[in-house]
């Protein structure tokens, strides 16, 4: 066999430390385990064609959940046995573990269990350890409770076997594929095993469950993989029976989930009466970096450090598959920004709100009644202008104690003055204009700079004079005025460093948007113009500042100067922002990553080109970083005050960052 090529191996998702799993609720023949066995054979026969490592199916998918004392023949359980022979047999020719419900006699009782099943061998069973014995369930009267917390060696289908509920499941060759499998009841019970199955290592939770559906079960469900994913800090994969079970007192409705980390990541179609495989690409990569981040996560293992000894972990050996295998899992190209409308307006909501009452407390605690403010007409001094502006009115303080200012400078353009004051006359605040063009010019005869005498040198300490001077007013003014000054410099310039530091838009007393990242505030200003916060004149300066090109406005020139030109689309750099701090990915997954959403807007080659620019521009802008000012942490994706999520020293350098991005992804793609 050929070996993959770079680019393929980077095409592959298993390189990147995600793990593909199916699962399936096939069309149910009660009481007929040879045909069941057929219909899951065929769901595993498609998931070994989409390269899935695993394959999980519902509750005692090989009988049907609801046949009630039929499971206490022994003709059925000798075609159990028969059955699982046949997969047994047949896993030989396929690639993914196969996760199996069925009942099992053993030592004179008969459980119900999870048989996993993997090239020619049955690698473990796991009892189901809380039976339900209320409402419509009677499963006591059929099974017997896991025995105890070992598990035992014993002899099943003319060879050996692991049986018992506390043992976890590890890849020989990847350390974060490990799972867990727990069955339907266990994880409403109020200590699901799967919990200590995650402190004993644990990446990946399966459920095979029977439940049957009443109206609202299906929420009740979702709400438990999710919470569960979060508290366990891993991925809940669950699949409930459906078409074929017995209706004779319940319905059901074959719900398959898949969450990571309180995310969902894959999702089947509830009722179908032609179910499909269900996908889900879980990134257990990910899932070891947050456990090694969250130290109670370490302290809640330590704690059952005697009781998670005695789990026994199963090794197992998996080829993983080779060759292109691209993500199917849906990835937000905007992280900092929900996908969902309804979660986006709730997060709009939020942040909003917080940088709000960040800044009421400010002016509470400082006990003034008066902030400044420069206005330039482009998104962050606007977005910032209506949160003082909101604050101010829950506060009860006028409108007419918010100082702004536009500074009109070398390259100002008659659009963003024009904005600027459009919507400092519509909020109706104290408006101001002071140009900071003579004082630039001489400042720059003073430093005898090129630029002084009409040449065309348009370099750093040219663009510093004049955000500089505009930052020094300010200051002035709000000593002059009694008053603090409220920065607007955002999250991504503070990652990219673009912001002059010092005297400079770097510096306030107080900045509202420092945790908020540039696609976050573009979304922010739609949501208060959409809102009706305030009345239809700012709305509509509102949205005519979100159709205006992106600059600093410091170089002149016919067109316009701009910011994306230079440090890259925010787009591209929140994302890369968003997968470097908030979970420490290397910058070849990160490019994987940035691949697998926007490959159909940019290539490759542009993709790695920006994120070898933020990675530079990253780690030289650290000192900046340092040395911010208050303000609040908005996104979950974390903040990068030193005094928060992001402590890093100003002197490291990229290397070790680039050159992994070097060695681990190629220099094209086909």
């Amino acid at each position: 066999m050929a070996r993959p090529s770079a680019a393929d191996s980077f095409k592959n998702l298993y390189t990147h430390g995600f793990v593909r799993v199916a699962a399936c609720a096939p069309i149910v023949a009660p009481a007929d385990p040879a045909a069941n066995a057929e219909a899951i054979l065929k769901f595993w026969r498609e998931a070994d064609a989409e390269g899935a490592a695993i394959l999980l199916t519902p509750e005692l998918s090989l009988t049907g959940y609801a046949i009630d004392d039929l499971l206490l023949q022994d003709s059925l359980l000798n075609g159990v046995e028969a059955a699982l022979a046949k997969l047994k047999a047949e896993s030989e020719k396929l690639f993914p573990i196969l996760i199996v419900g069925a009942p099992i006699r053993l030592r004179g009782a008969l459980y119900n269990c999870a048989v996993l099943i993997h090239r020619g061998e049955i690698i473990g069973i796991v009892p189901k350890s809380f039976l339900p014995n209320y409402r419509e369930f009677y499963e006591k009267r059929y099974f017997g409770v896991a025995p105890d917390r070992h598990v035992h060696a014993i002899a099943f289908l003319d060879g050996g076997t692991n049986f018992g509920a506390n043992q976890i499941f590890f890849h020989a060759d990847n350390p974060d594929f490990t799972f867990h499998v727990e069955i339907c009841e266990d994880f409403w019970a109020p200590t699901p095993p799967s919990s200590k199955g995650a402190l004993a290592g644990a990446n990946i939770l399966f459920n095979l469950s029977a439940s049957n559906i009443t109206i609202g079960k299906a929420e009740d469900r979702a709400v438990l993989c999710d919470s569960q994913s979060r508290r366990a800090i891993a991925a809940y994969v669950f699949a409930a029976s459906g078409n074929g079970e017995s209706t004779t007192d319940l319905a059901w409705d074959g719900q398959i989930i898949a969450y990571e980390m309180g995310e969902k990541i894959a999702e089947g179609e509830r009722f179908s009466r032609d179910p499909k495989l269900v996908i889900a690409d879980i990134d257990v990569g990910r899932i070891a970096q947050e456990r090694i981040r969250v130290g109670a996560f370490r302290d809640a293992a330590a704690r059952l450090r005697d009781e998670l000894y005695l789990w026994s972990r199963i090794r197992f050996e998996q080829e993983l598959p080779k060759g292109a295998l691209p993500l199917k899992r849906k990835l937000d190209r905007l992280p900092f920004v929900p996908d969902d409308l309804a979660k986006r307006d709730r997060d709009c909501f939020e942040a909003y709100n917080i940088q709000v009452a960040g800044l009421a407390k400010r002016i509470e605690a400082t006990n003034t009644k008066r902030v400044v403010i420069g206005v330039s007409g482009g998104l962050d001094s606007t977005h910032a202008l209506i949160v003082i502006a909101r604050a101010f009115d829950l506060l009860g303080l006028p409108r007419k104690n918010i100082v702004g200012v536009t500074m009109p400078g070398f390259a100002t353009s008659d659009e963003t003055k024009q904005s600027a004051w459009a919507l400092m006359n519509a909020l109706g605040i104290d408006a101001r204009e002071v140009s900071i063009g003579p004082l630039a010019q001489r400042m720059l005869e003073d430093l005898d700079h090129p630029a002084a005498r009409g040449e065309p040198v348009y370099d750093v300490a040219y663009e510093n004079v004049q955000a500089g001077l505009r930052t020094d007013y300010l200051f002035r003014l709000a000593n002059k005025e009694g008053g603090f000054v409220v920065g607007t410099g955002d999250l991504s310039e503070l990652a990219l460093g673009w912001c002059t530091y010092g005297v400079g838009d770097h510096m306030s007393h107080y900045n509202v948007n420092g945790g908020a990242p540039k696609t976050l505030i573009q979304y922010l200003i739609r949501w208060v113009a959409d809102s009706k916060l305030f009345d239809a004149a700012v709305s509509k300066t509102l949205i005519d500042v979100l159709n205006t090109e992106i600059s600093p406005e410091l170089i002149p020139g016919a067109a316009p100067q701009s910011t994306q030109a230079v440090v890259g689309p925010y787009e591209l750099q929140d994302f890369n922002l968003y997968w470097l701090t908030r979970y420490g990915l290397a910058p070849s997954k990160i490019l994987f990553l940035a691949w697998s959403a926007w490959r159909e807007k940019y290539d490759y080659a542009t993709l790695k080109s920006w994120l070898e620019l933020f990675l530079k521009r990253f780690f030289a802008n650290q000192y900046k970083r340092s040395a911010v000012p208050n303000g609040p942490k908005i996104v979950s994706g974390g903040a990068l005050s030193p005094r928060g999520d992001w402590r890093a020293p100003s002197d490291a350098a990229a290397t070790t960052w680039l050159n992994e991005l070097h060695a681990n992804s190629p220099d094209k793609l086909d």
